[in-house]
């Protein structure tokens, strides 16, 4: 399970990124995303307002969101907050992705994911996943309107070069083509649920046993 990722990017240069508007005081300078702490992220809907979409091109707006969506009741323990989703067709997310307004892009220079053991040390290795064609890529996340709105990231299986580092999913990111971004955040489920699928292992850079960068 992905629990850490990088963007070393200002929301400036985010925003230029992946053409959203970012609000003049946005702090965003760069650095690590925990569970439980706030990212920026990339919407595309009215949040708030319910009904249909109006007619025209959707603004997309850089705004800050919990990563950690508060579990569902059969969970069994509140506390623990929902990082990522493993089945987008569970009954807790499809409603979401189903309103394209709740799905979101989730900025990121790399990613650390689990692989295998390490023999010597008998710990889990920590590979970090970065995208030789797009420095700055993002993710395939959802939001919730909780009490403090918050995110998961959508995940997949592991690509070939990822599997041969012992990891077992990954988060799903978007292809750089800007159509991908444009379907993920306005298209329908039918379009948005193809780009479900693993990265390209050709464009993947995993690297790094322990816990350096992959930048």
């Amino acid at each position: 399970m992905t629990v850490l990722y990088r963007l070393d990017a200002t929301a400036r240069e985010i925003a230029a990124r992946f053409g959203a508007r970012a609000a003049a005081e946005d702090p965003w300078a760069g650095g690590s995303v925990s569970p439980g702490s706030f990212a920026p992220v990339v919407t595309a809907g009215r949040e708030f307002i319910a009904g249909p979409r109006p007619s025209g091109v959707a603004e997309r707006r850089l705004v800050p969101r919990l990563w950690g969506v508060p579990p569902p009741p059969s969970a069994g323990d509140p506390g623990r907050s929902v990082l990522t989703v493993r089945n987008p067709d569970s009954p807790f997310w499809i409603g979401n992705l189903r309103n394209s307004e709740f799905r979101c892009l989730v900025p990121a220079t790399a990613v650390m994911l689990w692989g295998g053991t390490d023999p010597t040390t008998g710990k889990r290795r920590q590979v970090w996943l970065s995208c030789a064609d797009q420095p700055l890529c993002a993710m395939a996340g959802v939001w919730k309107d909780s009490e403090v709105a918050s995110f998961a990231l959508l995940t997949c299986p592991a690509n070939a070069v990822l599997r041969e580092a012992g990891v077992e999913r990954m988060p799903v990111i978007l292809p750089p083509d800007p159509a991908a971004t444009h379907s993920w955040l306005v298209g329908g489920w039918d379009r948005a649920a193809t780009l479900i699928a693993p990265y390209s292992s050709h464009m993947s850079k995993p690297s790094g046993a322990g816990g350096g960068g992959g930048g």
